[in-house]
């Protein structure tokens, strides 16, 4: 199929296939994360436990390269690239999602890191040549405005003041524009020339060196806790939440590109507020299960349309 100025073939029959249950486990996982880094919660400074988490990602992660007999070994640009992944996506991101969530409820937090889809889409556009069409632009804004209905309903549940609800939100925001700045540079050219376990493990291994720094600088020494629920819920969120499910997901990012991937993050508030339903008695309001429903059909909509190229056109620079 000839490709169009308007954009890419939508994503075959084969390839909706391969994708299915890596997106299927993405959004299950990390719908799940919020409970788990509620355990993380206590006399532990979030900042050293989010260097614990990528300490732990970092090893799981160094295991599966060798498992996979990937190469370990990478030159000044792979270096480079994964301290930039470490610093964007696993230090400054997770930080100030950290933060936030003592500010605001995760459901909030997971609302607003579905604009991961619009600024992956316009990041992937200015800096990987990656195209978008109006039928993707369609389904994402139908998805927004399903967003925007969990946002309205989340915000109206906030028992937090509004001080705490606008510093919640202010952290929200600035970590999901440096998730998508490490989501569009995994997607380049550069970085999909190294083993994708590889580039994972040193990525997590120096965000987990910056996270210790900034730990240092702003918490002082390492703090731990041994409890039982701390240690199980950092053991799930380094592996699980962490090794596993960055793999799958920056897998989809090379194979549909940055703006489909960031889909995941839709869906994310959806299954985050299932577990909810099932664990806390969360109650849908017409609202909120009308929100649910567009964010449904905008996915559909989108991953069905001409969308972005898992990979900048040849003679691109990325």
């Amino acid at each position: 199929m000839t490709k169009t100025p308007t954009g890419t073939p939508p994503l075959d029959a084969g390839t909706q296939g391969r994708i299915a249950l890596p997106f299927a486990l993405v959004t299950l996982i990390w719908g799940s994360t919020w409970l788990a880094i509620h355990s993380q919660f206590g006399p532990v400074p979030t900042a050293w436990s989010v260097t614990y988490r990528f300490a732990v990602a970092a090893v799981a992660m160094f295991g599966v390269a060798l498992a996979m007999r990937a190469p370990l070994r990478m030159d000044r640009t792979g270096h480079g690239i994964a301290i930039a992944m470490g610093l964007f996506t696993f230090a400054i991101n997770y930080n100030l999602v950290y933060l936030a969530e003592l500010h605001i409820t995760s459901g909030l937090v997971a609302v607003l890191f579905s604009l991961l889809v619009p600024f992956n889409a316009v990041f992937a556009r200015l800096f990987l040549k990656q195209g978008l069409s109006r039928p993707f632009l369609i389904g994402s804004a139908v998805a927004m405005l399903g967003v925007a209905l969990l946002f309205a309903h989340e915000l109206g549940a906030a028992d937090s003041s509004r001080d705490d609800v606008v510093r919640g939100i202010g952290f929200t925001v600035v970590a999901v524009l440096f998730a998508s700045f490490g989501n569009v540079l995994q997607g380049s050219r550069r970085a999909r020339a190294f083993t994708m376990a590889t580039l994972l493990a040193w990525g997590m291994g120096w965000g987990a060196l910056l996270d210790a720094a900034m730990a240092w600088a702003t918490s002082g020494p390492p703090v731990f806790e041994l409890r039982a629920g701390y240690v199980a819920g950092l053991l799930y969120l380094g592996i699980v939440a962490s090794a596993v499910a960055f793999t799958l997901y920056f897998t989809l990012i090379r194979r549909i590109g940055a703006a489909r991937g960031g889909y995941v993050n839709v869906l994310i508030p959806v299954i985050a507020m299932g577990f909810s339903t099932l664990f806390e008695g969360y109650r849908w309001t017409g609202t909120a299960g009308a929100g649910g429903m567009l964010v449904l059909v905008g996915l559909v909509l989108a991953m069905r349309a001409r969308g972005d190229a898992a990979a900048p056109k040849r003679g691109q620079a990325a």
